[in-house]
């Protein structure tokens, strides 16, 4: 399985602990997805998803000028969107917790 297609799942969550201390721009995001180790993240999914992020209610935004070029927007977190990633992060933490118990019992029989 590609790690793009279990990446998709979670991307969501990702974006929005990153925005939970400071607005970021697009491509800003995409540069802090790299930093974190995502290296395959294209801002091709990142720009749909934070329109799509904004659209559920879950970012806000708003343009500034740039030094540096053209205007740039900048997404924050709102409300809504810190109880998405509460819930998200309770939701990661199930999961992982669930996948090591099965790697744990069942993963030895790889080896046998």
């Amino acid at each position: 399985m590609k790690q793009t297609q279990l990446l998709k799942g979670v991307l969501e969550g990702c974006v929005l602990l990153i925005v939970l201390e400071n607005e970021v721009y697009g491509y800003e995001m995409v540069q802090m997805l790299k930093e974190y180790g995502f290296k395959e993240i294209v801002a091709g999914t990142v720009y749909p998803l934070l329109q799509k992020l904004e659209k559920q209610g879950y970012l806000s935004s708003k343009i500034k000028s740039s030094p540096e070029g053209p205007d740039r927007k900048y997404y924050c977190i709102t409300s809504e969107g810190r109880v998405h990633c509460q819930e998200f992060i309770q939701q990661w933490q199930n999961l992982v917790s669930n996948v090591n118990n099965l790697i744990c019992l069942k993963g030895a029989k790889l080896y046998e």
